[in-house]
């Protein structure tokens, strides 16, 4: 391996260590955040932030103006409905949302997914100006259940319909009705306005989902980093992304919007109008707290405001998505929402490398899943057929890199001939690389047009919700986070980290042997120990599953290393035609040299 290759490939393994630390978490933090932070964040938001309990506690009758003087106060009767996918309760106090599970997924510690702040107050809240200049919170107000019970069971019929009442008057009221679906995770809001253009000013209205998302996961500083609210308008997803700790972040849109959504790392929250208003206006609010802990939370908000085309009688009607961010689910409920889950980007090549991860990548990774149920020995499986299905590449850069060292001694005759000379020892090694044909860039290339495959598998195995909660063997009892085997007395500087990995290492002793086998040049030795002890430590903090892909993807290559060197056909350097039909490497460094003769004559015109 040459000076050129082996330089080539450390800025191709600088610039992927730093894309990687890039988008990974800040190691010391996720170590920190090993405690319950997903516990306490809740407690530390609300000492930030009004409590919906204490607002209430300090409401002034004589603040709601002539409409709501009267309006008898939220009652907080809650109403429970358990679906096959969720189970809900409303709280009548609002006619919003008090908390709702997920039944088919579990949080760190065992319980439910649960995914409303109720410490917060709840959420879905209808709020507007009256005529007398009052903004009215309906939160605070009793939406009276208009049915008898409690409690219901969405099992053996298709949907249910649960209407709640807000009375203003004997003409003006609010009706509330949710409709709950046997196997869906939508839930069916009919908002329906009766007598209300004697109340509503300028015929508007807000609804607001102000509290965010709960987070679920134990490690709150790697799941604050995707969090995020998304919008979807005129056939394109927009995110909106709060990065600073403390500092609000505001944002306004407005005009036809498909849904908005705020999620976690493994879950979102979405709203989809059915009833589009060219009119009307999305405001998004997000703010990221940090925890002495280590721990982080990113606390979103979102209203929607709409206008009311008759008051007097209306319905708007809106379907919430409260479920996991896994794609097919996502595309049953609706196609765009697909947009939400992240496959990860790299210097704006996501339209590259989106594709390769929701087109090939998931589907092979599903298609596996199908008839194995371990989803360690999918990884493993799936490592082997995108080790062979780049098979072709690989053998193009080792033959590049087999050419490249049968061609050094020549080189190095150049270099000592011509060790006064630069201008004149590049042109001849040029002529060299003419003389046998060959491409100097021809062992880095492959490596580098396999770099969108390999960010897309990055950013699929972070963040997919298949491999949360996923055992595989051993210790290895999550494949979503990193496989910790041993903790440190100490933290290493720099780097932050506490906790050594078992796969990171086992990945960074494959890496060290791929290097032994690879680099014969005595001047690139330290490469051979510096990369693999970089990498181990770059690696440490990411989950189990992404790293079990690259030490299985590096075992494979060891395997093929080894099978090539011994059992390849011997490579020779041949002269190649020069009036055969010439390569673009050829081609350019003709051109090269021809530059380089017209200015030397007009160099010695110009002395003369």
């Amino acid at each position: 391996m040459d000076r050129n290759t082996v330089l080539a490939f450390l800025l191709i393994g600088l610039v992927l260590m730093l894309w990687l630390w890039y988008n990974s978490p800040d190691p010391s933090r996720m170590t920190q955040a090993q405690k319950d932070s997903t516990l306490v964040e809740s407690d530390t938001i609300a000492k930030k932030e009004t409590k919906f309990d204490e607002r209430k506690s300090n409401f002034e009758i004589d603040t709601l103006g002539v409409f709501f003087k009267n309006v008898p106060l939220g009652k907080n009767k809650i109403v429970y409905v358990e679906t096959p996918l969720l189970k809900v309760e409303i709280n009548s106090s609002g006619g919003k949302f008090n908390r709702l599970f997920l039944k088919k997924y579990k949080e760190w510690y065992g319980g439910l997914v649960q995914l409303i702040n109720t410490k917060e107050g709840g959420d879905f809240i209808l709020s507007f100006i009256t005529r007398d200049g009052k903004l009215i919170n309906t939160g605070y107000f009793d939406f009276t259940p208009d049915f008898s019970g409690t409690s219901f069971n969405v099992q053996n019929s298709d949907s249910l319909s649960l209407p709640f009442k807000l009375k203003i008057s004997d003409t003006s009221y609010i009706i509330k009705t949710y409709t709950f679906y046997k196997d869906k995770y939508f839930i069916k809001a009919d908002i329906e306005f009766v007598g209300m253009d004697k109340v509503i000013s300028n015929y508007k209205y807000n609804l607001n989902w102000e509290n965010g998302i709960r987070f679920c996961e134990k490690n709150s500083f790697d799941e604050a980093s995707f969090a995020r609210i998304d919008y979807y308008a005129a056939k394109e997803v927009f995110h909106f992304d709060v990065t600073g700790g403390g500092e609000k972040l505001e944002k306004r849109v407005g005009g036809v919007f498909d849904w908005v959504s705020m999620r976690n790392k493994y879950f979102s929250i979405s709203i989809l109008p059915l009833e589009q208003d060219a009119d009307g206006m999305i405001f998004l609010e997000g703010r990221k707290f940090f925890f002495p802990n280590g721990g982080a939370y990113d606390k979103y908000s979102i209203t929607i405001s709409k206008n009311l085309n008759n008051p007097a009688k209306e319905k708007d009607r809106f379907n919430l998505y409260f479920g996991p961010i896994e794609y097919q689910t996502l595309q049953k409920h609706h196609p765009t929402m697909t947009a939400i889950v992240d496959f990860g980007s790299f210097l704006g090549l996501t339209f590259i490398i989106r594709p390769i991860a929701e087109y090939l990548m998931l589907p092979l990774l599903k298609f596996l899943h199908s008839f194995i149920s371990n989803y360690g020995v999918v990884i493993i499986i799936f490592s082997l057929i995108i080790k062979i299905l780049l098979h072709p590449l690989t053998k193009q850069s080792m033959n590049a890199m087999k050419k490249m060292q049968l061609l050094q001694p020549m080189m190095n005759e150049i270099r000592e001939k011509y060790k006064d000379n630069p201008q004149k020892m590049n042109q001849e090694i040029m002529k060299l690389y003419q003389t046998y044909g060959i491409n100097p860039a021809g062992g880095c290339l492959p490596i580098l047009l396999q770099m969108p495959i390999l960010i897309a598998l990055y950013g699929l195995f972070r963040a997919t919700i298949e491999l949360r909660q996923q055992p595989f063997v051993l210790w290895i009892t999550d494949l979503s986070i990193p496989d910790t085997i041993l903790h440190l007395p100490f933290r290493l500087p720099i780097f932050g980290i506490d906790e050594l990995s078992g796969l990171a290492l086992l990945l960074g002793i494959t890496m060290f042997i791929q290097q032994k086998m690879s680099v014969t040049d005595p001047r690139q030795k330290a490469m051979i120990y510096l990369m693999p002890i970089l990498f181990t430590l770059l690696f440490n903090s990411f989950p189990a599953g992404l790293n079990l892909y690259y030490f299985m993807f590096n075992l494979f290559s060891i395997v093929q290393q080894f099978y090539y060197n011994k059992f390849s056909p011997k490579i020779e350097l041949k002269p190649v035609d020069r009036k055969a039909k010439k390569g673009f490497m050829q081609r350019l460094m003709e051109q090269a040299e021809q530059n380089a003769k017209e200015r030397r004559k007009r160099l010695a015109k110009g002395k003369l």
